[in-house]
């Protein structure tokens, strides 16, 4: 479903007249009530008709001498007129919590041959970063991701398994060996 020209007036002459995004969106149809929300609000037609129109009474002082002041005209503001800055602030450096890491083999639960291979192909890995990773590209994380030197492997995975033929040795264990080390 594409917002089109003629679905967006629709929209807005019903907001306009009042209706409910409940009811705009069985009108509209192929839209969910959250969706007009959505819509409603990047168009910037939050307030119902009438609801901006009308200024808010003004509060009435009393002057020493008793004279109420006069009145002032409300400034009628569109909301494209309106300007808004935005400060941008550098992200902070990301900082482990301190909680423990999640249960690891260790190096002696995993074979020497597996360990050695592993290490020859993070050699020669693509160094990916998060954004790079695609579901060809092995996703075996390698180094501390709160530092700058924090890399994906990237090398082609294998079929039907997130990480590649090295990587796929370590992660995946039979059934068997697992049971053997809890002994």
């Amino acid at each position: 479903m594409s917002w089109t020209d003629e679905r967006v007036d629709t929209l807005k002459k019903m907001w306009g007249e009042g209706q409910s995004a409940s009811q705009i969106a069985k009108e509209l149809g192929g839209v969910t009530r959250n969706a007009v929300i959505g819509k409603v609000h990047r168009l910037g037609l939050s307030n119902r008709a009438g609801a901006s129109s009308t200024p808010a009474p003004e509060r009435k002082t009393a002057k020493a001498d008793g004279a109420s002041p006069a009145p002032k005209p409300a400034a009628k503001v569109a909301p494209q007129d309106k300007v808004i800055s935005v400060t941008v602030t550098p992200r902070k450096p990301i900082v482990p919590a301190g909680q423990p890491l999640p249960p690891q083999p260790s190096a002696n639960e995993i074979s020497q041959e597996a360990l050695a291979n592993v290490r020859e192909v993070e050699k020669t890995a693509k160094r990916i970063g998060l954004m790079d990773l695609t579901e060809r590209t092995c996703k075996w994380p390698i180094g501390d991701p709160a530092t700058e030197d924090f890399w994906f492997c990237g090398l082609s995975v294998q079929q039907g398994k997130p990480y590649c033929e090295a990587h796929v040795t370590v992660a995946f264990q039979p059934m068997s060996s697992r049971r053997d080390r809890r002994r």
